[in-house]
């Protein structure tokens, strides 16, 4: 396979998208609900995307890199065959001018897999990316809408509309879905000092396993078909959603950290298996450290990871993560920063 000098490369366009934690409300972002309300949160480690774009005499092609996968291969412009389907899917709808060879690398320090929006990261910062280089001037509605749209429409796979917003407007967001897809998106401003001690609080935990998102979406949806989108178990995650705003622009950590339990214990509500036993070991470790709260991420299920919020004393939140770690092995912390910022996109310099 072609290797290219960095030197000749027309351009380098860069790009990079939060992941997102501690959805309350998740689920209520579905078709099925139709309308929903959520709360969510913007972190990094972030999504990294980096487009080089050379001149070619012949042989134009696209190579994608995939560094968490191991993974480097040519795509084909006209006849794209989908190894990681969510990156050629993307590069297919942005309609890349033919007579250029691309090199896409692609990573991120969150495993996928997480329940943390990972692959909606990666495909809003490619997406940002390629935007940028074909000059689309979509906005960053546009760009989340367009992500929603590979992932649903031409992959058919079950998604809600809130991790794509979350890349790309970043920041802590309350989003007001009055009609699937679309949304009214309200960031939620905080003073410093209520954004950094919940920055300093908040820990997540990788349960040690890849989930896959949009089954767990088909197991709830059998459970919801034949009820209403004004059910009970979807209403009382809507006003959760709303009580976090409050509590969060508040400071009240105490609040907070119960509304992630009454949070987690309504996600259970929709289907048994939303919480694995891993994620239940975590939460009784989590407890005996006096944690003031505990979230399952995204659709919930086996593998993917928790949100904690701990209690003030920073030593007893190290130590509750030594002890989660020691619990087993497969656990892990993944260091986490509050992203102020969504999606960023810009050309490196020479």
């Amino acid at each position: 396979m072609t290797e290219f000098n960095k030197k000749n490369a027309l351009k380098i366009i860069n790009s990079v998208a939060p992941i997102r934690i501690c959805d309350i409300g998740g689920w209520t972002d579905t078709w099925f609900s139709e309308f929903g309300k959520i709360f969510n949160i913007g972190v990094y480690p972030y999504a990294e995307v980096q487009v080089e774009i050379y001149s070619m005499k012949e042989n134009n092609q696209i190579i994608i890199q995939a560094e968490n996968f191991g993974d480097r291969y040519i795509v084909d412009h006209e006849n794209m065959q989908y190894k990681h389907p969510l990156i050629e899917a993307s590069i297919k709808k942005m309609n890349l001018p033919k007579n250029l060879t691309y090199q896409i690398n692609i990573f991120s320090e969150a495993p996928i897999g997480a329940s943390t929006g990972t692959s909606s990261a990666v495909s809003v910062a490619l997406i940002g990316a390629l935007n940028h280089f074909n000059r689309s001037n979509l906005n960053l509605k546009d760009i989340a809408y367009t992500a929603h749209y590979i992932e649903t429409k031409m992959l058919n796979q079950q998604s809600g509309i809130q991790d794509q917003i979350c890349s790309a407007f970043g920041g802590i967001n309350f989003i007001d879905m009055y009609k699937y897809p679309y949304a009214r998106i309200h960031k939620i401003k905080l003073p410093n000092p209520i954004w950094w001690e919940l920055e300093r609080r908040l820990i997540l935990i990788y349960l040690g396993k890849s989930h896959n998102s949009s089954k767990m979406h088909e197991k709830v949806i059998k459970e919801l078909e034949n009820e209403s989108p004004n059910n009970r178990k979807l209403n009382d995650l809507r006003k959760l959603a709303l009580k976090a705003v409050n509590a969060i622009r508040k400071g009240d950590f105490n609040e907070f950290g119960e509304i992630m339990v009454k949070n987690t214990l309504a996600q259970e509500q929709l289907h048994h298996e939303l919480i694995s036993k891993e994620a239940r070991k975590v939460i009784e470790i989590a407890k005996e450290y006096g944690a003031l709260g505990y979230k399952i991420n995204g659709a919930g299920g086996d593998g993917g990871s928790l949100t904690i919020l701990c209690n003030p004393l920073s030593h007893i939140k190290r130590n509750m993560i030594r002890s989660i770690e020691d619990e087993n092995k497969i656990f892990k912390n993944i260091p986490i920063y509050l992203s102020r910022r969504g999606l960023r996109v810009w050309e490196s310099l020479n």
